[in-house]
């Protein structure tokens, strides 16, 4: 990896607004900084405010890593993770956890405690859960492609028995149902503020999409769906959504001007990008005031305030 050395001039240059809208969120004084590097590959933020820390998935080296906003201490957290993939946190504050190498969804007690919270569906397995969010009612909603089973890096190679599904686990009797089973490769997803919407990437069409759902009325359930946003040669992976509806996509692959994070409106149009050495793959919003953008990317983790700040559950 080349040397990076982070901006010394406000504003940073590597904010870049594409739309006037963009220029409300963007800090004039505040820059993108790396907080930890050294992983092969970067996934599945999570801020524990109450700890002051930050979690993340380290899949092909099987951790779970922490950083300690207090003292910058990075260290691991988990490890053997059982190539551990995309975290959030339920309703509860506690930690939600696709891992392909069990190829379940898995919740961490108060007391370190590991249960299982689906591995089967209808007596078949579970693919490679990938990415997760928990709706306001206590809802789990998680994406299960294949990705983690299709070798031995990111999980071990095994033979898929269920279709690539987003499935929804209910908060009150632990119940799944598949929400979604026609997503080519379905990857990142995250709801809207007012949970209306569902918003998931569907990583296998070419180019990739972000597909935007609508949330039947009682909330359990998947309606109509639309192409929200059509990537081009981005590669759109993890991404959350901010109190205004903005998506917040990691970004990149191929050429190192899409390298980041792309920032699109909730009509569907990009207004801003961060710019980083390294693709991003995933994000979350976390500091005292959740308006500190975590940028999980390749071999590193970035940082960045912003003027805005997330949504819960993500």
């Amino acid at each position: 990896m080349t040397m990076w050395e982070p901006s010394q001039r406000y504003p940073d240059p590597a904010i870049r607004v594409l739309r006037p809208e963009f220029e409300h969120y963007r800090l004039p004084l505040a820059a993108v900084e790396r907080l930890a590097t050294g992983c092969r590959w970067a996934e599945g933020p999570v801020w524990f405010g109450d700890g002051r820390y930050l979690l993340w998935s380290d899949v092909p080296n099987n951790r779970i890593m922490k950083w300690e906003e207090e003292t910058g201490a990075v260290s691991t957290f988990r490890s053997p993770s059982t190539f551990a993939n995309g975290n959030t946190r339920d309703r509860q504050g506690r930690l939600i956890t696709c891992e392909h190498g069990g190829r379940r969804v898995t919740r961490t007690e108060y007391d370190g405690s590991i249960t299982v919270l689906l591995d089967r569906f209808e007596g078949k397995r579970l693919n490679s859960p990938n990415d997760v969010v928990v709706k306001s009612d206590g809802s789990i909603w998680f994406t299960d492609p294949p990705f983690g089973i299709i070798g031995h890096y990111q999980g071990s190679a095994a033979e898929q028995e269920l279709p690539a599904n987003i499935y929804r686990i209910d908060g009150a009797t632990g119940q799944a149902t598949v929400v979604a089973a026609d997503v080519n490769g379905p990857n990142g997803l995250a709801f809207s503020p007012d949970e209306k919407q569902l918003y998931v990437i569907e990583s296998r069409a070419r180019p990739r999409n972000i597909l935007a759902f609508d949330v039947e009325a009682d909330g359990t359930r998947l309606g109509a769906r639309r192409v929200l946003i059509e990537a081009g040669p981005g590669t759109p992976d993890g991404f959350r959504v901010d109190v205004h509806g903005n998506l917040w996509c990691g970004w990149g692959m191929g050429d190192e001007e899409l390298d980041g994070v792309r920032i699109f409106s909730p009509a569907g149009e990009a207004i801003g990008h961060i710019a980083l050495p390294e693709r991003c793959a995933n994000l979350c919003f976390g500091g005292p005031a959740r308006n500190r953008l975590f940028m999980a990317s390749c071999r590193s983790i970035y940082s960045l305030y912003v003027n805005t700040q997330g949504v819960s559950g993500g």
